[in-house]
């Protein structure tokens, strides 16, 4: 796996600093659940490196917030942390840990926005990192992509687009899937998707069950 390089520098024109505008309060919650699952376990940083792929230096940065990490860098770490990727949404579960809430108000929904890759997604599950199946509402904003890198993770997910167009590859064959069309794969099969439209958003009900977590 190819080493995400970290976020660079501002840089400075005309004594002004020119900087796409940043979201750190997402970033921040992110990190600092990261960090906190990472504690529990007991892992270093240089456990949770060694067994990601991933740079000291970058998991750092991303776990005091200084990096916005791509939707394959979280499911890498949250496959090495023993959770799913709810599990990494800055919202925490209730202070018991209990998993046995029914509903979640919409109103109430966790979001993670990887405003960078313009992806973002909604939580409709109630949050717990016991869960083994999850229920998000993803939007992705016009030539919105988890990335050129298909990426894999632990479990199975399906979904149905509720609108826009969604490319998906998995493996070596990629879908145009349209309002109304669903799918379904093994997460463990090289995956990624985007919106492939300039001007309008893609909408889509999807649902991850994490077979390994717990």
């Amino acid at each position: 796996m190819r080493k995400p390089a970290a976020a660079k520098p501002a840089r400075k024109v005309k004594g002004k600093t020119t900087a796409k505008p940043a979201e750190p309060a997402m970033d921040v919650a992110v990190g600092r659940r990261i960090r906190d699952l990472r504690r529990v376990r007991q892992f270093s940083l240089e456990t949770v490196a060694a067994r990601t792929d991933l740079s000291i230096g970058f998991l750092s940065q991303i776990e005091r917030g200084l990096s916005s990490p791509s939707l394959r860098v979280l499911a890498t770490l949250a496959d090495v942390l023993g959770v799913g990727i709810a599990a990494l949404f800055g919202a925490s579960p209730s202070a018991d840990g209990a998993s046995d809430q029914v509903v979640t108000r919409g109103l109430q929904r966790p979001e993670l926005k990887l405003w960078r890759t313009g992806v973002s997604k909604q939580l409709l599950s109630p949050a717990s990192t016991d869960n083994r199946l999850n229920l998000f509402l993803v939007h992705l904003e016009p030539g919105g992509s988890t990335g050129d890198e298909l990426y894999t993770h632990d479990g199975e997910e399906a979904g149905l687009v509720l609108e826009g167009e969604l490319m998906l590859t998995v493996d070596s064959e990629t879908w145009s899937l349209k309002t109304g069309d669903s799918f379904r794969f093994a997460s463990r099969r090289p995956h990624r998707f985007s919106n492939p439209a300039n001007d309008a958003k893609a909408v889509v009900l999807w649902v991850n069950c994490v077979t390994g977590a717990g």
